[in-house]
């Protein structure tokens, strides 16, 4: 029997999109494209809700949490992507781990900030009176901070569980990057406790926190219903629409690609594309074109943004 703590594996080989020449150079300049956009993007929305005392609120604390999670996870993924579409599918069992490591822990901890939220705009509509006292700056940085224990925990014991296996071949992992589960495969020793521990994390973020954002979601629904003007009404739907889109948009290819069995690896790699890249390019696009405070924010920070 193989070693538990050693892989003669040195290196993996990562399935690309496609071996012709030219549609890797397309799917080059896209990815550069939209890796570009989510960097500046949400760098822009870190940096102007930082330096505007107007925005310093939960919601947009929350927003610069998720900003910055979008710009990590998409540094994790895009870069070695790039290279290599330009050079050889590889990457060394040691950069595997690390990418494995930092994009589990960026998912969970989105899927928990989005949580958070969405509490948040459960106070600010269904308890107004009571918003600031809830919502104070002590209870949002225990929150956040419980966002990257928690996340930060889930990922450790996964990390932990997974270089205690061997793999002694294959080494092809049938995705464009390191994830947990096309890994698992691979595995020439007993997988029984890691895929355990991915259905239970799945139950919890990917299940149990998607439940909690639409109960607070019923409840906000109906408090809107309730308001008597049509204006007020648009006014505070309009403060969650942005979260739903967004939200919506993550967790379609996150509950696809880890809850619907047998997936098809063309489709799989498809949601990798809308979760570790599209979603992070649209996230701040979406905050901003619908959001009249980031929009005079950015217009003061950057005159050509006033039109």
């Amino acid at each position: 029997m193989a070693s538990s703590n050693h892989s003669s594996v040195a290196e993996f080989t990562l399935q690309s999109f496609s071996e012709n020449p030219q549609v890797q150079i397309f799917l080059f300049s896209l990815f550069l494209g939209l890796f570009i956009v989510a960097f500046t993007g949400n760098s822009v929305i870190v940096i102007v809700i930082s330096l505007n005392p107007g925005l310093h609120t939960p919601m947009y604390f929350f927003l610069i949490n998720l900003a910055f999670l979008d710009v990590l996870s998409a540094s994790t993924v895009v870069p070695k992507l790039l290279q290599n579409l330009m050079t050889k599918n590889t990457i060394s069992y040691g950069g595997c781990i690390a990418q494995i490591y930092f994009l589990t822990w960026c998912l969970a901890a989105e899927v928990l900030v989005f949580t958070a939220m969405a509490y948040d705009r459960y106070v600010a509509i269904c308890q107004p009176l009571h918003y600031s006292t809830i919502m104070n700056k002590a209870a949002c940085c225990l929150i956040a901070s419980a966002v990257w224990a928690i996340s930060g925990t889930n990922t450790t014991i996964h990390i932990i569980l997974t270089v205690r296996l061997s793999f002694c071949g294959p080494n092809v992992i049938d995705h464009f990057f390191c994830e947990i589960p096309p890994l698992l495969p691979l595995s020439c020793s007993s997988t029984y406790v890691n895929n355990v521990m991915v259905i239970m994390a799945d139950m919890f973020f990917a299940i149990f926190n998607f439940l909690l954002i639409l109960v607070s979601y019923g409840f906000i629904i109906s408090s809107i219903l309730k308001i008597r003007t049509k204006e007020g009404k648009k006014r505070a739907f309009s403060t969650c629409s942005s979260h739903l889109i967004v939200v919506a948009m993550y967790y379609c290819p996150i509950i696809y690609i880890y809850i619907v069995p047998g997936l098809n690896p063309k489709r799989s790699k498809l949601a990798g594309v809308l979760y570790t890249m599209l979603s992070p390019t649209l996230n701040p696009l979406i905050y901003t074109l619908r959001n009249k405070e980031v929009k005079m924010a950015l217009g003061k920070l950057f005159p050509f943004f006033r039109n």
